[in-house]
């Protein structure tokens, strides 16, 4: 069986109103991107939908590609046929046939769905006559309408007719780019990574906020970071990673500050930090990979101890998750192998023998009154360096539907 054609189906885009052409097409840009190393593979719109002209690709390979486009909701390889019964017919034995495998199908259904009205037949009719012509020719088979281990689905457009076996389901969302501009807090361990590739797939672009205190962190946990950023900028098509050099920081908190409450006060003068960049930058909100609970500083008293000093929008993909779930996922989208690098980050040195898990905003006030947050804060912004990261590797590995 000759396929020459994949059919790409969208979810959430088809409720959208007045600006769906907008996400329309910046899933077309995405699909292009994602197979921009194939010139051989040629993409349209049609009745809402994309179909995917091959010109000799290999289908399973660029599959595997648009499955993992943020917006794609599943897809299929047709055969393409004229309006014809007879070619009809003989497409769907072959799909039959190719879905059989080593294991010869006893049963079939055929589905049809007509949205050529002008067509001679209705659905009921064309399926009847379809279903009737392959008993005919594979005496072996018999037709199940509830259980088939087969079914073939034929849908009849306008100047051709889709016949396939297979839908395939696809990572989902929405497409990159279509909900704004967000900074991602990204450190170097499991969580952070996956709390940005989950805003990815709700469709915002992300740049990402690292903080590093060299020397108290090594070149090596910078380089494990922008590891890191390659990875979603594979997912996201481009990542901009902004290295804040937090050394003088910490230098100060541990200096000023009751140690019972380092982390605490080292969490609010990152969210100062990567609000003044969020401004710089006209970023619309905040992402980080907290889990409720995961830690001292994840409680709910000290997310809203470390979330009063800033007034931009915190988004928490990761809130509700549990931790096997969150390397479960990390595993999927493949940053896992990389976050578990022996490398440490700003966040797990002078971690306090005993960290107050249940900070008030007021304590933590007290904490910083001999710290010049104003001043740390604008050198830390001002010695803030960019790299862009831009996609590089195509993502075949499949990965999590859901």
């Amino acid at each position: 069986m000759m396929i020459e054609h994949v059919v790409i189906r969208y979810g959430e885009i088809s409720l959208k109103g007045k600006n769906r052409h907008e996400f329309e097409q910046r899933l077309f840009n995405n699909l292009k991107r994602s197979v921009s190393d194939m010139p051989e593979v040629r993409l349209q719109r049609t009745g809402g939908r994309f179909i995917a002209s091959l010109g000799g690709a290999d289908v399973e390979r660029v599959m595997e590609r648009f499955s993992n486009v943020f917006g794609v909701f599943s897809q299929s390889p047709v055969e393409v046929t004229a309006l014809s019964v007879d070619e009809m017919v003989e497409a769907a034995k072959r799909v039959i046939q190719e879905e059989q495998g080593e294991h010869p199908a006893r049963t079939f259904k055929i589905e049809v769905k007509r949205a050529n009205k002008r067509f001679p037949l209705d659905s009921l009719q064309l399926a009847a006559e379809v279903g009737g012509r392959v008993l005919e020719d594979m005496p072996s088979l018999t037709v199940d309408v509830h259980h088939p281990d087969t079914t073939v689905f034929i849908e009849v457009r306008e100047n051709e007719a889709y016949v396939f076996g297979r839908r395939v389901p696809a990572v989902g969302g929405l497409p990159v780019g279509t909900a704004g501009r967000v900074g991602l807090l990204l450190s170097g361990g499991i969580d952070s990574p996956v709390a940005g590739w989950l805003s990815l797939k709700r469709g915002v672009d992300i740049e990402a906020i690292h903080f590093h205190s060299f020397p108290f962190t090594s070149q090596r946990a910078l380089d494990k970071v922008e590891d890191l950023a390659q990875i979603l900028a594979n997912w996201a098509g481009r990542v901009r990673l902004h290295t804040v050099h937090f050394t003088d920081v910490q230098t100060e908190i541990r200096k000023h500050c009751p140690d019972s409450l380092g982390i605490t006060v080292m969490r609010r003068m990152m969210l100062r930090i990567a609000t003044e960049i969020a401004k710089q930058r006209k970023l619309l909100a905040l992402v980080t990979g907290e889990s409720l609970g995961q830690v001292a500083s994840q409680t709910l008293e000290s997310i809203r101890t470390i979330n009063s000093v800033t007034n931009v929008p915190i988004l928490r993909p990761l809130i509700a998750e549990d931790k096997v779930d969150i390397i479960r996922r990390a595993r999927q989208i493949g940053t896992y192998e990389t976050s578990i690098l022996p490398y440490e980050d700003c966040c797990t040195i002078f971690v306090p023998k005993s960290p107050r898990t249940r900070p008030k905003p007021e304590e933590a006030e007290a904490a910083e009154v001999n710290l010049e947050i104003d001043r740390l804060v604008t050198e830390a912004v001002e010695r803030t360096t960019q790299k862009t990261f831009v996609a590089k590797e195509f993502i075949e590995a499949p990965v999590l539907r859901v």
